[in-house]
This record gives structure tokens, sequence and C-alpha cells, in this order.
């Protein structure tokens, strides 16, 4: 039996399915990050980052590495505290992913950077959507007679609006150069080669 045959019956059996469990949820992690983050990083370096061709590839790459450490090593450890306090207490709780979470979350993505930055404010917009349908499940807020993703989107963009013209250096360095190229670069022409052809000539 080679060690290929040996290694896929042991991973088929069932022994220490927690324990590989973690390390896979690691492996996941860390795939699942540099999927994201690669093709986000390229096109946005490649869009508004100003630099040389090797300063725009090692930022990439940075980029990259970070999320995929970074969601690679939450992963690891949330699924090992949540097999930990499941041994511990003989049963999975509620308050085992919230606590899990918890303590994942405040030392891998609590630290202020860009990375961690865009990744908790995308969750939060997510968990905010879903506690609101969970509190009209629950009947702890009204159900909404009409849809009102309409008047969210009216409110979003209004708001992000007025922060743009009014208060732009607020808004996140990545936000701002996207509004810039939408909403004031366009102000800028005086010839059919920077009205079409590029944004600046």
């Amino acid at each position: 039996m080679s060690v290929l045959d040996m290694a896929n019956a042991l991973l088929a059996s069932g022994m220490w399915h927690t324990g590989l469990a973690v390390v896979k949820g690691l492996r996941n992690g860390a795939v699942y990050g540099a999927k994201i983050r690669f093709p986000h990083a390229l096109v946005m370096t490649f869009l508004f980052h100003e630099g040389s061709l090797r300063d725009k590839i090692r930022f990439i790459l940075r980029a990259t590495y970070m999320h995929s450490r970074n969601l690679a090593s939450f992963v690891f450890i949330y699924k090992l505290l949540m097999a930990l306090q499941s041994w511990a207490s003989g049963e999975q709780a509620q308050w085992h992913s919230l606590l899990a979470a918890f303590i994942g979350g405040y030392f891998i993505f609590g630290e202020n950077n860009k990375i961690n930055q865009q990744i908790n404010l995308y969750l939060l917009s997510r968990i905010l959507m879903a506690l609101c349908k969970v509190g009209a499940e629950e009947g702890v807020i009204p159900a909404p007679r009409h849809d009102p993703f309409p008047l969210f989107g009216a409110l979003v963009w209004a708001i992000v609006l007025w922060l743009f013209e009014h208060h732009r250096a607020s808004l996140q360095p990545s936000l701002r150069s996207s509004m810039t190229y939408l909403y004031k670069d366009s102000d800028v022409f005086d010839s059919l080669r920077n009205f079409l052809l590029y944004n600046r000539a």
C-alpha cells in the first residue's frame, strides 16, 4: 500500500475528522482569500495606482498574501475554538460560534489596515441585511409591506455622494479614487483624446 493510498484511507475512515477539518479550513481560507483578492487587487492596481510595473506587481502580491493569510488564520482559529468548546461541553451551543468568531475577529481582523477594513465593511453590510430579515421573521421588527430595497438604494447613494461632495476626506481612499474618476475626472476635457479615448491625456 502506497503512502497516497494510506493517506486516502485515513481521510475516508473518519478518524481525527475534527482535527483534519480544522486543517482543511486553514487550506480553504488560504485558497478562497487568494481567489477573491488577486483579481480585485489586479484590476484596482492597474486602474488607479501609480508606480512602476514592479511596484504594482509587488502591491498585488502583498494584498493577495495578506487577505489569504488572514482568512486562513481566522478559519483555523474559529474551527479550532468551535471544536474545543464542543469537546469541553459535549454539545454545540449557539453562543459557541459568537465566542469563537469574536476571538478570531479580534486577533485577525482587528488590525486596522486596508484589507481588513474592506473585509469588515463588506461583512457589516451583509449582516445588517441579514439581521433585518431575522428580526422580521422573529417578529422583533414589523415585516415591510412593500419592498424596502428602492428606499435603501436611494439612501445609500444619497449619503455617499453627499459625503463625497462635502466630506471627501472621510471616505476610504479606494472609494474616493473610484468616485473621483466617475464624478470629477469627467469634468476635465479639451479634445476628443481626453473626452473619449483617455481619461487624462
